[in-house]
């Protein structure tokens, strides 16, 4: 297997120290490539870059006719939230609005990802719970499904609870590639994760954006998916992070969802064009240069877009005192 190119790297003083190889594909919703690079057959895991493909049952089995799902709570059930107060609250809200609390997540309780939120908390003496976890939001969505369906919540993280198979057929239909046993792990917060091929997962969200392909039903579900997502960005991520910068600067245009280990993937909306992007190390600042680079040159961003974009394609490394030392950037 050829290794995938080098698209970022490290530099320290005057010396390369990191090389980050990773693969990328820009595809339409024919499955015309319109730029790639590396193996993009190769399988991956997606992790949380496809939180919006997971959160279709909520309307497959009408749990946004039952409770009427808001905007803001549909961005939650595609987020990767940052446990500030906003997270918490309407979190807990939208479980609550269901006859339900924080002790039927089955995602489990960390510490806030958003360090103002974390260290207000250590202040406090406080502790984590469920609702702090990054993807609460989508459990939340997830436990809709059940209620809609009429059967028992619990479990409902299982790879055989029916919730979980209804998750599983949503992203098989959107991304036009079978789920296999033989390419599955389990995600940090307790749900399945399966594997397939980097290119399928650009292929699906392209299909997202323009509907091609998809039913009618899982056409506007993903529409309005996307436009709760773009329209709640801060919901989607947190304060200061490149997501929430990213939808907040194209205003509607740009979908873009991050995923543990390096994954990133959205839709250029207006163009019906997905993307799908991992690098191979893990490296998140890494992967972000990378999706800077392609945005920039996919996307058409204005002045104001491109200069976010070019902050995180060249990344400016400081010392401990402030001084300047090096540069990630994309290559």
């Amino acid at each position: 297997m050829d290794a995938n190119p080098v698209l970022a790297e490290t530099i320290r003083g005057n010396w390369v120290e990191n090389r980050h190889r990773g693969a990328f594909a820009v595809i339409d919703a024919d499955g015309t490539i319109i730029a790639s690079a590396g193996d993009i057959e190769r399988a991956i895991f997606p992790r949380s870059a496809i939180k919006s493909m997971q959160a279709l049952p909520i309307f497959a089995r009408h749990a946004d006719e039952k409770f009427h799902h808001t905007p803001e709570e549909l961005a939650l059930a595609c987020a990767s939230h940052h446990g500030e107060d906003v997270h918490v609250t309407k979190v807990a809200h939208f479980l609550d609005r269901m006859g339900l609390s924080v002790n039927d997540l089955e995602c489990g309780a960390h510490v806030p990802t958003n360090p103002a939120a974390r260290e207000a908390m250590r202040a406090a003496g406080g502790e984590p719970s469920a609702l702090h976890n990054n993807c609460s939001g989508k459990h939340s969505g997830m436990l809709s499904v059940a209620l809609a369906m009429g059967i028992p919540t619990a479990g409902y993280v299982g790879r055989e609870h029916e919730v979980q198979k209804q998750v599983r057929a949503a992203v098989e239909a959107v991304i036009g590639e079978p789920l296999s046993e033989g390419k599955c792990g389990t995600d940090g917060c307790s749900i399945p994760t399966y594997a397939a091929p980097l290119r399928a997962f650009a292929f699906g969200f392209a299909r997202m954006a323009s509907g091609k392909g998809l039913t009618p039903e899982f056409a506007l579900a993903a529409q309005r998916l996307f436009d709760a997502a773009t329209s709640n960005p801060l919901l989607v991520a947190g304060t200061g992070h490149a997501d929430t910068l990213i939808m907040e600067a194209f205003k509607g245009r740009v979908m873009q969802k991050i995923g543990a280990e390096a994954v990133q993937c959205g839709a250029i909306r207006n163009k019906g064009w997905g993307y799908a992007l991992k690098c191979d190390d893990g490296n998140i600042a890494a992967s972000q240069a990378m999706l800077a680079k392609v945005l920039l040159e996919i996307a058409d961003p204005d002045d104001a877009q491109r200069k976010l974009l070019e902050g995180y394609a060249h990344q400016t490394i400081k010392s401990v005192r402030g001084a300047e030392v090096g540069e990630l950037r994309a290559v």
